[in-house]
């Protein structure tokens, strides 16, 4: 039976990170990818004349894994553009105005949901810190916002707001989540909204990404989903779906929080695990991109938080055309081929834009996803995170999901890549080597 120091299961910004630490010490290290290529749930790709980023995008200088290594191979940030009109909805009305408006209308409402946000995450990469973080953790959103008792315009714009923040309905979101991110903008909600969609990485994530991938010495297998995983006292196999047997010493999952179910494994990770797992998170929406036409003004659009696409705003302006990046809540509700579905949704956005061309993914559909970022349910952090983040034997499980940091950024993933490495290469050092004749 082939063997390796480290399985790594899945080549996202997670795997890709603990593969390159791990054989840069030393450790022969092979990467199982499902998929036909690297990056996880970024994925840069070209539609609609130009490359696009399908999946995960913004990255910040707030967040330090991802601004480092951007800077360890020198790839720059580039800055969005500034917005000179806005659009929104609120109590059946569409109100048209410029951006500092909309902004000025979020403000007091922010500034009060996310009051405690130091309070309750003092150490924001520590978030299991503050004993009384228990007593709201079952605390949703959905119950946070509508306690603060609001005028109505402000409350549906606030709410509105925060579906676009977790790309899902608020009625089981974590308001604990909602305080995470703003802890880790320090404490500012302009800083965490700047942070969410700011800067993005010259060249696209796929050139991070490949830089990760270029310094590391570790083995990248595609197309090979790994069905099985055994463990006992001597080793891990790792069985793909074609029949192929890697043994290891170490084994990291870094894959989707909801799909780790997904894979047989023995014995049985524990139930807390499991049960996190078949829950998910929250994060279950759309990223469409739509191409109008017409050279438009740079705006930014936000509508009722149960609307298909309940944002949208001017990404590329071209001489005769402009590409909007938009998102909505549900991805069932959202045809990422349709054009006459977009143009629908489109309308009760902004008026008068005439749809060309759209282009997406569907990641909640995706068997290797089932999910976009990750925003936690209600219970998350103190029923599941320290578990899911302590190791079973060989086996640790590692992803932006479950990151201490900035979950669901790709900064998150890199930071959660690191830490699993660390742990397997302390295990490595005192272990032996693996006995390729492990029973399965």
């Amino acid at each position: 039976m082939e063997t390796t120091d480290v399985i790594i299961v899945g080549a996202g910004f997670t795997g890709l990170t603990a593969a390159r630490e791990l054989s840069r010490r030393g450790f022969k290290t092979t990467i199982l990818e499902a998929r036909d290529r690297i990056a996880g749930r970024t994925h840069l790709e070209e539609h609609l004349g130009r490359n696009l980023e399908l999946g995960g995008t913004w990255v910040h200088w707030t967040q330090p894994y991802v601004w480092a290594e951007m800077g360890r191979y020198g790839i720059a940030p580039v800055a969005g553009p500034d917005f000179t009109k806005a659009y929104w909805s609120t109590e059946g009305q569409q109100h048209t105005g410029h951006p500092d408006e909309l902004m000025d209308l979020l403000d007091a409402p922010n500034q009060a949901l996310l009051a405690d946000a130091r309070k309750y995450f003092p150490l924001p990469w520590s978030p299991l810190a503050n004993p009384e973080l228990a007593s709201i953790d079952g605390t949703t959103l959905s119950e946070a916002i509508d306690r603060l008792d609001l005028p109505e315009n402000q409350r549906q714009l606030l709410r509105s707001f925060w579906t676009l923040n977790f790309n899902g309905a608020l009625d089981q979101a974590a308001y604990t989540q909602a305080l995470r991110w703003c802890a880790a903008a320090s404490g500012s909600w302009q800083l965490m909204f700047e942070t969410c969609a700011t800067f993005k990485i010259e060249g696209g994530t796929r050139r991070l990404a490949e830089a990760i991938l270029a310094d590391s010495d570790a083995e990248l297998r595609l197309n090979q989903p790994v069905a099985s995983i055994h463990q006992d006292e001597n080793g891990v196999v790792a069985s793909t779906i074609d029949g192929q047997q890697l043994t290891a010493r170490q084994l990291i999952l870094a894959v989707p929080l909801g799909t780790l179910n997904d894979i047989d494994i023995h014995p049985e990770l524990s139930a807390i695990k499991r049960k996190a797992a078949s829950r998910s998170h929250a994060g279950r929406g759309a990223k469409l991109w739509i191409k109008v036409k017409g050279r438009q003004e740079r705006f930014v659009a936000m509508g009722p938080e149960n609307a298909a696409l309940n944002f949208a705003q001017a990404e590329y302006i071209d001489a005769d055309t402009t590409t909007l990046v938009c998102f909505g809540p549900d991805a069932a509700a959202v045809n990422v081929t349709d054009t006459s579905a977009a143009q629908r949704s489109l309308d009760a956005l902004v008026p008068g834009l005439e749809v060309l061309e759209v282009a997406g993914h569907n990641w909640v559909d995706d068997e290797h996803a089932r999910c976009t970022w990750s925003m936690h349910y209600t219970g998350y952090l103190t029923d599941s995170l320290a578990e899911l983040q302590r190791s079973e034997g060989r086996i640790r499980i590692a992803g932006s999901d479950l990151a201490k940091g900035w979950g669901g950024f790709i900064d998150g993933a890199i930071e959660s890549g690191i830490a699993a490495a660390r742990d397997a290469a302390l295990e490595l050092t005192d272990m032996p080597r693996v006995n390729s004749a492990l029973p399965i």
